[in-house]
C-alpha cells in the first residue's frame, strides 16, 4: 500500500508540472484548444489529490464501525473524478463556444506547441505507470487516475495535430472546433469512469475469468469435501471478498472440516491474491448437487 500511496503523491507533482507546461503553451499561443488542454490538467491535479486522500483512507485497518475495512473509499474517489471531468468538459465547451463566435489567429504557436508536446510525453509515461501498477495492486483510484491521464494524452495529441493544421492553413475557426471535440471526448471518459466506479459500489461479482479460476481452485483443492455451492464474490478497492457453502460428510469432525477450509483458503489466495474468504460448512444432507463438484 505504501508504493500505491507514493505513486498517488507522485501524480500530484506530475500534474502540477504538466499544468504549468500546458498553461505556458496557452499563454504563448492564445489557442483555446490548448486552453482546454490546460483546464483538463487542473482537473488532473485535483483528482490526483483526491485519489491520494482516498488511498490513504482506504489503507486504514478495519475497526468497530467498519469491520470490513475502508477499501471502498477508492470508489468514491473515482466517482468524484468522473464528476470533475464532466465539469471540466462543460467549462471547455463554454470557452470553445465564445472562441467560435470570435475566432482569432494564433500567436507564435511553435514554442507553445513544443511545451504542450513535452507535457503530453510526461503524461503518457506517468499514465502508463499508474495503469500498470493500479491493475497489479488492484487499486481503483490509481487505475482511474491513469485511465483519465491516458484520455488526456490522446486528446492532447489530437489538439497538437489540429493546432498545427490551423496554424499552417490559417483557418482560425479550427481552434475552437478542436476544443469542442476535446470536451466531448472528456465527457465520454468521465461517464465511463463514473459507470465503472458505481459498479464497484454496487458490489458487482468478480469478472467471469476470475470466477472460473475460483471455481476450478475449489474443485481441485477441496479433497475430503463433497461439493461447494452458493458462491458469492465482490471486490472493494484492493480487497476481494469470497463466501460459499462447503458440503462435507456428516461424519467429518470439526477439526477435519477446518483443515479442508484452511487448505482451500490458501489455494484461492495463491491464485487470485489477498482475499477475505468465508466458508460455511454443511453436512451432506444439505447438498444441492448443482454447485461445484469436488474432484
Amino acid at each position: 500500500m505504501t508504493s500505491v500511496r507514493n505513486l498517488a503523491q507522485g501524480s500530484i507533482a506530475v500534474g502540477l508540472l504538466v499544468l504549468g507546461l500546458k498553461y505556458w503553451a496557452y499563454h504563448l499561443t492564445g489557442s483555446v484548444a490548448l486552453l482546454s488542454d490546460a483546464i483538463e490538467s487542473i482537473v488532473n491535479v485535483v483528482t490526483a489529490l483526491v485519489a491520494y486522500l482516498a488511498i490513504s483512507f482506504s489503507a486504514k485497518p478495519a475497526d468497530d464501525e467498519h469491520p470490513y475495512g475502508h477499501h471502498k473509499a477508492e470508489y468514491f474517489s473515482a466517482v468524484l473524478e468522473g464528476v470533475l471531468i464532466v465539469l471540466a468538459a462543460v467549462l471547455i465547451l463554454r470557452e470553445a463556444y465564445h472562441a467560435y463566435l470570435s475566432p482569432r489567429q494564433l500567436d507564435t504557436p511553435w514554442l507553445g506547441l513544443a511545451a504542450n508536446a513535452a507535457a503530453t510525453v510526461i503524461n503518457a509515461g506517468w499514465a502508463w505507470l499508474l495503469i500498470r501498477t493500479g491493475k497489479k495492486m488492484r487499486s481503483p483510484a490509481l487505475t482511474a487516475d491513469g485511465n483519465h491521464l491516458m484520455t488526456d494524452v490522446w486528446s492532447s495529441v489530437g489538439v497538437l495535430g489540429g493546432v498545427i493544421i490551423a496554424s499552417v492553413s490559417g483557418i482560425a475557426i479550427l481552434d475552437p472546433i478542436l476544443a469542442g471535440l476535446v470536451a466531448l471526448n472528456i465527457l465520454w471518459a468521465g461517464w465511463g469512469l463514473m459507470k465503472q466506479s458505481l459498479s464497484g459500489l454496487m458490489d458487482e461479482a468478480l469478472e467471469p475469468a476470475t470466477l472460473a479460476t475460483i471455481k476450478q481452485t475449489i474443485s481441485a483443492h477441496a479433497e475430503g469435501a463433497i461439493e461447494a455451492h452458493d458462491l458469492r464474490t465482490r471486490r472493494a478497492g484492493s480487497m476481494t471478498f469470497i463466501d460459499f457453502h462447503l458440503v462435507v460428510a456428516g461424519s467429518t469432525t470439526v477439526s477435519a472440516a477446518h483443515d479442508i477450509c484452511d487448505k482451500l483458503e490458501q489455494a484461492i489466495r495463491a491464485e487470485i491474491g489477498e482475499a477475505l474468504i468465508t466458508i460455511h460448512v454443511e453436512p451432506d444432507d444439505k447438498a444441492k448437487h448443482s454447485g461445484i463438484v469436488v474432484l
